[in-house]
């Protein structure tokens, strides 16, 4: 009886490892988040904050995460070519950015990679748009879901969980950057 017992709750796990593996294999295998907002500030004040990793400490949701982040800036000031690699406590992590491509005014283009909790490379872009008298600032993430990627995202909203980040990130962008253009 036993024996029945303890086959019938293993076909019952494989079962379920094999729906698992399922329910993930069939989840997209790319994503894309993107939030905006609008800034009363000209694209060139705003496509600033973006250019310059320095000035993110005032503006970005993860600086808030760990007083006492390690960071370091290599290359050129801001622009093309300008990265900042960070290494933090468990909720900011370790990882690279590194500005590929820069559009004064336009478009930023960044290659993002996540060392620690998780290895994944993401590719970031803003985006400004003359709107008015301001700015509509569009900030999006995409990149390839491996398995690991796909089985969080299947436990997880991740475009509600990072997507709220940039939502706050751009909001403290929009603080600075209209505070910055009425000096």
């Amino acid at each position: 009886m036993l024996i029945k017992i303890l086959i019938g709750v293993g076909v019952v796990v494989v079962v379920a490892v094999v729906l698992f593996v399922i329910a993930v294999a069939m989840q997209p295998s790319e994503f894309t988040i993107t939030r905006s907002t609008t800034v009363q500030a000209p694209p060139s004040r705003v496509f600033a904050e973006v250019n310059d990793f320095q000035r993110w400490r005032s503006w970005s949701p993860w600086e808030k995460l760990d007083p006492n982040l390690k960071r370091t800036y290599d290359g050129p000031a801001t622009g093309k070519g300008t990265a900042y690699a960070w290494e933090g406590n468990g909720n900011v992590g370790a990882g690279r950015m590194e500005i590929t491509n820069s559009q004064p005014g336009k478009q930023i283009e960044i290659r993002l990679e996540f060392l620690r909790p998780m290895s994944a490379v993401n590719t970031t872009v803003f985006d400004f748009q003359p709107q008015g008298d301001g700015t509509l600032v569009t900030w999006t993430m995409s990149g390839k879901n491996g398995f690991m990627g796909k089985a969080f995202g299947l436990l997880m909203n991740m475009d509600k969980m990072v997507g709220g980040s940039f939502e706050e990130g751009l909001a403290s962008m929009k603080q600075v950057a209209e505070a910055d253009a009425k000096t």
